[in-house]
């Protein structure tokens, strides 16, 4: 053979090579792109259409000719109407047989629904037509028991919200009633006046009543509820002088039903009895909006549902909430319950106990809530919370029954922030810190109680490095300045003094191990207590302001109590609680915070402030009983030189 036959024979070869190498790849691609239209194929895409709630395609893939005849629009009615009724998700299916003769698929499909997962087995036959498959629908393709003519229904038993309860049993938060206010339309006389008149006694609108009385379901007879209000109580009334509100609310109500096609009914609400004296600590509840549906997507939520907001309704809204029952029944046209597909047993809300005394809540309310402060009570032995008190305050009661925009702008635009929580933030303590104080330098073995300092003036500066800067006191006690007499004078110069001698390193350490700059381990989030804006104090006078607790120091009211509980504790401090426990052992939150010896030595110092007649918290003494404490004035000013 020549040379150049040879090379055309390896080229006619590898050309050959070349066709049949296109020709497999060409078979693959055309494999691949041609559509799986088996009837296994078919149902699955079918059940993926359901999920996407595609119901147009779902029809283009029945015949409709043996499927009784149904209409597009029949047929998209028909199953959205069921599928979204019952909330259909997350849809699987697991084909159990394939009979090619008959052309009919038993499978097991799995979906999930408000009343909770659905298991069953379904068949479902084909035909061909042209080469590709199409279903042969019926009803019992939703659920093998539905006929034509049956319903799907879905029932909802709402779960009770559990109660919000005081240390006694005496609600925080609970079931009430109220006034539902409406209108039946057609029975309205002098339509116009009749909404002035409305708007007025229910500070509403009138543009919101209009659109109420236009929505789409409103027929003449219809009662349409306009606004939630206080039902009026009768026994209030039955007292021998009923208070302004009662009275007022009477005469609301009388004006009310003057106005023709105007009803008034009883319905249940979530109620709050102590109002202002709990609305920051207790919260509220409101209805759920759609970014709480997508928030809280599978935790039960409906469109209908009530969720907390605030307080307590807030952080132990699981709790509370309890799950609502539900089943999914099929009923034929007579109404008669065919068949139960799935159903959930309610569960209510649990109750809970909190470890607050209403008594002494509603007591410090009333003592302080005309003043911007916060007030708080605790058990030194068991540290079970007392009471948590902000004012101003503001009714949560009006979330409920409906707070009008005026309203809410009212309170959002008062200087006063009454919608502030002043008991979760951190406060300049003043001279309720000396105690700390007292606490490190005699722990720290810097602090002699029993030296005598020295009287230097009702003013005073370290030295000229100082400036115009004077540390000030208010009393002249006399030559003998120790540690109890300055606890019981209150003198800030003493305190100054020992702050500098305590030194700004061991200042911060020890302050440190009592929690600040650490989130308190307590149910609600409190604001950390700081000793300085960037953890250091930077110089002498700041290091002498923070030992009478000025400076930059800033302590959450919660947290001064359980330091002080170290006083009584043999040094131990003692940790909060508010969730009520029968027996609860004590908690600890820093074990020998100080020394049981420091602790005795600073509760002495405490002591004198109260008990002797002279100290500045004598007016608190009750007769009987020995108390401790400290108190404390802190001044917030640009200089000192202002006298604001």
């Amino acid at each position: 053979m020549t040379k150049k036959k040879k090379k055309s024979r390896i080229y006619i070869i590898w050309l050959v090579n070349l066709c049949l190498i296109t020709a497999v790849v060409a078979f693959f691609v055309w494999y691949e792109s041609v559509p799986d239209v088996s009837p296994e194929k078919v149902l699955k895409t079918y059940m993926a259409h359901i999920s996407n709630r595609e119901y147009e395609q779902m029809y283009e893939m029945i015949d409709a000719g043996i499927s009784g005849n149904i209409s597009q629009e029949d047929f998209v009615k028909r199953n959205s109407a069921i599928y979204e009724g019952i909330g259909v998700d997350n849809i699987k299916i697991h084909i159990t047989s394939y009979d090619k003769e008959q052309k009919e698929i038993c499978y097991e499909t799995s979906m999930d629904t408000v009343a909770g997962n659905v298991t069953f087995e379904n068949n479902v036959s084909f035909i061909q037509e042209k080469g590709t498959y199409k279903l042969v629908w019926s009803d019992s393709l939703i659920f093998p028991e539905l006929d034509s003519t049956d319903k799907v229904k879905v029932s909802v038993t709402n779960a009770e919200r559990g109660q919000i309860l005081d240390r006694n049993g005496r609600v925080l938060a609970g079931k009430g009633v109220a006034s539902s206010v409406g209108v039946v339309p057609g029975k309205l006389e002098n339509r116009d006046d009749a909404i002035s008149q409305l708007a007025d006694l229910l500070e509403m609108k009138v543009e919101d009543i209009e659109r109420k009385l236009s929505a789409k379901w409103v027929k003449e007879d219809s009662f349409v509820p306009l606004k939630t209000i206080p039902k009026v109580d009768e026994l209030k009334l039955l007292s021998l002088e009923p208070d302004k509100e009662t009275l007022a609310e009477k005469e609301r109500h009388e004006k009310l039903l003057e106005i023709p096609g105007v009803k008034i009914s009883d319905i249940g609400i979530r109620e709050y009895p102590l109002g202002e004296a709990a609305a920051h600590l207790v919260g509220y509840v409101q209805n759920v909006t759609a970014e709480d549906l997508e928030e809280h997507d599978g935790e039960g939520y409906t469109s209908n549902s009530v969720i907390g907001k605030s307080g307590m309704e807030g952080l132990f809204e699981k709790e509370l909430k309890g799950q609502n029952g539900c089943s999914i029944t099929i009923v034929d046209s007579n109404g008669n319950k065919k068949k139960i597909i799935v159903s959930t047993i309610v569960e209510n809300g649990k109750d809970i106990k909190l470890t607050i005394d209403s008594n002494l809540q509603k007591e410090l309310y009333e003592q302080f809530k005309d003043d911007k402060s916060c007030s708080v009570a605790m058990n030194q032995y068991t540290g079970e919370v007392l009471a948590l008190v902000s004012t101003p305050s503001y009714d949560n009661n009006d979330f409920i029954r409906g707070m009008s925009s005026e309203k809410w702008n009212a309170l959002n635009e008062d200087a006063s922030n009454p919608l502030m929580n002043r008991f979760v933030n951190t406060w300049v303590p003043g001279s309720t810190f000396k105690g700390i104080t007292a606490a490190v330098g005699v722990d720290a073995g810097i602090i002699n109680p029993d030296e005598n300092l020295g009287y230097v003036g009702l003013s005073w500066q370290k030295d000229a490095s100082w400036g115009d800067y004077h540390v000030t006191t208010l009393t002249d006690y006399g030559e003998t300045v120790n540690l109890v007499n300055a606890m019981t004078y209150s003198d800030n110069i003493y305190f100054a003094r020992e702050a500098l001698k305590i030194g700004a390193d061991t200042m911060e350490e020890k302050l440190k191990s009592f929690g600040f700059e650490e989130e308190l381990p307590f149910d609600l989030t409190m604001q950390a207590s700081t000793f300085d804006d960037d953890g250091k104090i930077d110089s002498e006078i700041q290091l002498a302001d923070t030992g009478y607790g000025q400076g930059q120091v800033l302590v959450n009211t919660l947290h001064l109590l359980s330091m002080y509980s170290m006083f009584v504790n043999d040094g131990n401090m003692i940790q909060p609680v508010l969730k009520y426990e029968e027996n609860a052992a004590t908690k600890i939150w820093k074990e020998q915070a100080v020394s049981a010896q420091t602790a005795q030595t600073v509760k002495q110092s405490l002591l004198s402030v109260i008990e002797n007649p002279s100290g500045t918290g004598a007016s608190a003494k009750i007769d009987g009983v020995t108390m401790l404490g400290k108190t404390g004035t802190a001044e917030i000013k640009e200089s000192q030189d202002d006298t604001t």
